[in-house]
C-alpha cells in the first residue's frame, strides 16, 4: 500500500500508519464497493473480514424480536468495521449495514491479526479506535434514553456529516427513524423544526446541512463527548516503529 495508490486518500486509521506498516499491509488490502443496503455481517454470523471505509456510512444495528431496529454506532472513513475480530470475537449480536454508499478497503482477518500481533502502530491505532467506538456506543444509548427526538436527530446529523465529508445526506426520514428507534412522525416533526430554524433543508430522500454551528447548538452534549473522545484518541501521534 502506498499513499499514491489510485484509491488514495485512505481511510483515516490507515493513512496515519507509518510507511513501513503500510508497505507490509498493502498487498493484503482490496478495494471493494459498499452499495446502499449491503450487509457486511449478520448478527451471530461468523466474520472473516475487516472493512476500512473510504466513503459512506456503515450502521451497526441491533434488531429486536419484533423486528424493530436501532443503531448503536455508525462507522465512516474514520474507522473500521470488524475491529472486534482482532480481540478474538468471531461473531457479535449486531448487524453491519451500509446506509450511505461508498467504498472500503477490505482486509482478511488473518492478515490483520499478523500485523496486530506485532504490537506496533497498527495495534495501537486499533485499540484507540475500539475505545472511541465504545464511547460512541455508550453515548448513543444514553442519548436514545434521555434526550428528545430533536436532539437525537441533531446529534445523528452531525455525526454523519463528520464522516462523509459532505453536507448532503441521502436518506429518507423513515430510514432515520429506524436507525434512531423512534416513530417516523417524530423524525418528520423534528426535521421540520430544524428546517424552519434554517439548520437543514429537506426534500424527499435528501437532507442538506446548512448551518452545522446552529445544528450543534441544538444537539445534546452526547455529540461533543463522542467528538472529543475521537479527537483525543485518534489525533494524537503514534509512536514510531522500532
Amino acid at each position: 500500500m502506498n499513499r499514491n495508490a489510485p484509491w488514495a486518500p485512505l481511510n483515516g486509521l490507515l493513512q496515519d500508519l507509518p510507511p513501513e506498516v503500510c508497505d507490509r499491509m498493502g498487498k493484503d488490502l482490496q478495494l471493494v464497493e459498499l452499495p446502499v443496503g449491503k450487509v457486511l455481517h449478520e448478527a451471530g454470523a461468523s466474520r472473516s473480514t475487516l472493512y476500512f471505509p473510504r466513503e459512506g456510512i456503515v450502521s451497526i444495528l441491533y434488531a429486536l424480536e419484533n423486528g424493530d431496529t436501532s443503531e448503536v454506532a455508525m462507522i465512516g472513513n474514520e474507522g473500521v468495521v470488524g475491529a472486534g475480530l482482532l480481540a478474538g470475537a468471531r461473531s457479535v449480536p449486531l448487524r453491519a449495514v451500509v446506509q450511505v454508499g461508498g467504498e472500503a478497503l477490505a482486509l482478511r482477518v488473518e492478515a490483520a491479526q499478523r500485523e496486530f500481533q506485532l504490537g506496533g502502530a497498527f495495534q495501537a491505532i486499533i485499540l484507540r479506535y475500539m475505545q472511541a467506538l465504545l464511547t460512541q456506543t455508550a453515548m448513543t444509548g444514553v442519548c436514545n434514553r434521555h434526550h428528545t427526538v430533536d436532539r437525537q436527530l441533531s446529534r445523528w446529523l452531525l455525526l454523519v456529516n463528520d464522516r462523509i465529508g459532505t453536507t448532503e445526506i441521502k436518506m429518507t426520514q423513515e430510514q432515520i427513524a429506524h436507525l434512531l428507534g423512534v416513530r417516523r412522525e417524530g423524525v418528520t416533526e423534528a426535521a421540520r423544526r430544524l428546517q424552519d430554524e434554517g439548520c437543514i433543508r429537506y426534500s424527499r430522500g435528501l437532507i442538506q446541512v446548512l448551518e452545522p454551528a446552529s445544528l450543534l447548538d441544538r444537539a445534546c452534549e452526547c455529540y461533543e463527548v463522542i467528538r472529543s473522545e475521537y479527537d483525543r484518541l485518534l489525533r494524537e501521534p503514534l509512536e514510531p516503529e522500532r
